[in-house]
């Protein structure tokens, strides 16, 4: 089984040992330099260019800190040597994330950095005339010590990540509430700069309930936003705005959503996606429409409109039923459903006693009802219009 390394912490060289090692430094660290130019291209540009004084004293001072760390006592200070040069490896890695950047060519730069290193150090020791001994020991220490670094920056380079992830979902989530909201252009415009999203040319609604949502977004557009609550009217939903959901897109995504509850709006002008939002929602409320399984809006565009004003749509129907009032409740209801029906069809008959499951004489003597309540206004184009508009909604 292999050893671990030894904790570059607490073992210590002799001060002699570190001296000349400590006199040659500039030479090891220029060594250092060139090799990780030469076998790390990424960081080729870096060193030639206005960063190049700055990595090279960094690069000294991690060697200083190495040295100044194993000649010293043994002290838990966290003022210790290397409580800095953590600091510095995790800013690094941080950066690196920050810059777009993997961790593969910083990885790569102290690998070479620790091998160079150390047969430059071991060529000093075993030239002042350093014991075999001495000098693998101080090979465990060197190698130690970078690990510590790359640790360091590997954890620097996870945050970064983490941090920034979670600051573009906020900024997402703040351009979804914007655009719900029906935010002035200007200030949407900056929302979607601010989250580096690139706006569509439609954006469509979607509810979905809030378990769902999470398994959902993975299947569509990566541009899709996510805004976890859906607000009034749409309790336990949350609401996606998919791009470019038209045409075959649009049966793609109910293709998606098949096996999900959910209600997908119409396409709009990402700027207007409010009204795509708005129609889902109402259809949600919709009476007559389905509680389960994927809702179209567009299936239910009728109904809409005929709730749009639902106290209009409850005075109309109160006034075309106004000569049924006078019957029983039970009888009422029956001719109601009767005339909606024979509305339906046209008159047909057959067609009516088929939809209400009743013989064609049930039929023939409501209809004869009818004719006596209503008289010449069943001829009455304008009062068909209305009996039509106002039975073809069923009260909920």
């Amino acid at each position: 089984m292999t050893e671990p390394l030894p904790d570059v912490r607490t073992f210590r060289l002799a001060p002699e040992v570190v001296a000349p090692l400590r006199d040659r430094l500039p030479h090891v660290a220029l060594q250092t330099i060139d090799a990780i130019t030469a076998e790390v291209p990424a960081y080729a540009d870096a060193f030639a260019g206005a960063l190049g004084s700055k990595i090279e004293r960094a690069v000294r001072a991690a060697l200083g800190t190495f040295l100044e760390l194993v000649s010293r006592a043994y002290s838990p200070d966290p003022r210790s040597p290397l409580a800095p040069a953590l600091e510095a490896a995790y800013a690094l890695g941080r950066g690196e994330a920050r810059n777009g950047r993997s961790l593969d060519a910083l990885l790569a730069a102290y690998r070479v950095g620790a091998r160079v290193s150390w047969h430059e150090l071991a060529a000093i020791s075993l030239s002042t005339g350093q014991p075999a001994a001495t000098v693998a020991h101080f090979a465990e220490l060197v190698f130690a010590y970078i690990d510590e670094l790359s640790a360091a920056s590997v954890a620097g380079h996870a945050d970064e990540l983490a941090s920034s992830g979670r600051a573009r979902i906020r900024h997402l989530e703040q351009l979804a509430q914007a655009l719900l909201a029906g935010e002035p252009e200007h200030t949407v415009d900056v929302a979607a700069r601010r989250a580096d999203w690139s706006p569509p040319r439609t954006l469509t609604a979607v509810l979905v309930p809030e378990h769902a949502a999470r398994t959902v977004i993975d299947l569509l557009d990566r541009r899709t936003l996510q805004l976890s609550e859906a607000g009034p009217g749409a309790q336990d939903f949350s609401v996606l705005l998919v791009p470019d959901a038209e045409g075959s897109a649009r049966a793609a995504i109910l293709g998606v959503l098949r096996g999900q509850n959910a209600v997908v709006g119409p396409a709009r002008p990402w700027l207007r996606v409010k009204a795509s939002y708005e129609r889902a929602v109402r259809t949600l409320r919709t009476p007559g429409a389905p509680a389960k399984g994927v809702v179209d809006t567009e299936d239910h565009l009728t109904a809409l409109v005929l709730t749009a004003d639902p106290q209009a749509l409850a005075d109309l129907r109160a006034r075309v039923l106004e000569p049924l009032s006078g019957a029983p409740e039970e009888s009422a209801a029956k001719l109601a459903e009767t005339l909606r029906s024979w509305l339906r069809h046209q008159g047909r008959r057959e067609d009516v006693a088929a939809e209400l499951f009743i013989h064609p004489q049930t039929v023939r003597y409501r209809m004869t009802r009818l004719r006596e309540l209503y008289g010449d206004r069943l001829r009455d184009p304008e009062w068909v219009t209305s009996l039509m508009i106002a039975l073809a909604v069923r009260e909920s």
